[in-house]
């Protein structure tokens, strides 16, 4: 689905990535982990074209990327940013419905089908008793839900996701992380998502793949990378790692303060 063959990319003339080599397939969910300035946001954006690159091309579905046109693309590949910008105040449905741009021929006003489409998705996400709330009016994990409406409203095979979880609460995080896995399950989607949680990457997620200064540390399943030598390899602090006793998968424990 998606191929990246020894990327490279700048900012003012400072190396992010590096010669990069990694390929995603449909159907996988994958958390993109690491400290602050490892890449990972700068990754996801490569993916969709937004970074040029110094060398390395990438591909999807077997097609160099910069051969896609914007709205093809589109059609392909759906990104859910950290921060939602809006310039005006919209309600929930318009803003979902915003989703079903790609498919308007010009001039062309949304269909039945796109509402349709819309409505479905309002409702397989709970939010259709807030159709015609503001976006200011919700709380965080509301907001969250609509963007999340919104690039579903596109229908795209893949699924792109910065930093799932800034700003929610536990309870939030979790429901957005078991609603990401439901989606991957149901429809198949390549998901990646940027993520400082390790432990719902771990309890979620089917491959984990580790970044720090633009190289990626590990690539893996959660029970083969997260290990407390890889841990230390991006952090440089010494953590403690131990067996879900419910789920089994591996998880995080902080050391308390007289251990470190």
């Amino acid at each position: 689905m998606i191929e990246i063959k020894k990327i490279s990319l700048a900012y003012q003339k400072k190396k992010v990535i590096e010669d990069l080599s990694i390929d995603f397939q449909i159907g996988e969910f994958c958390a993109l982990l690491g400290p602050n300035g490892a890449g990972k946001t700068t990754l996801l954006r490569s993916i969709i074209g937004y970074h040029e690159l110094l060398k390395g091309k990438i591909f999807l579905n077997k097609v160099e990327l910069s051969k896609w046109n914007k709205l093809d693309l589109a059609k392909q590949i759906s990104i859910i940013p950290q921060d939602f910008q809006l310039q005006f105040d919209y309600i929930v449905e318009d803003l979902v419905l915003m989703g079903r741009f790609p498919y308007l021929g010009y001039w062309q006003n949304y269909t039945r089908e796109d509402k349709d489409i819309v409505v479905k998705i309002l409702n397989q996400l709970d939010l259709f008793t807030l159709k015609d709330k503001l976006y200011s009016q919700l709380s965080g994990g509301e907001r969250r839900r609509v963007s999340i409406a919104r690039a579903l409203a596109q229908e795209t095979n893949i699924l792109l996701m910065d930093e799932a979880f800034a700003n929610l609460d536990i309870n939030h995080q979790l429901e957005i992380m078991q609603l990401l896995s439901d989606i991957n399950k149901k429809h198949h989607k390549l998901i990646i998502l940027v993520s400082h949680n390790i432990n719902l990457a771990s309890e979620y997620c089917e491959r984990i793949v580790m970044m720090k200064k633009g190289k990626i540390i590990s690539d893996g399943k959660p029970d083969e990378v997260i290990n407390s030598k890889n841990l230390y390899k991006l952090y440089e602090t010494n953590l403690k790692i131990i067996k879900n006793p419910i789920s089994g998968k591996p998880n995080l424990i902080y050391p308390g303060k007289d251990a470190r």
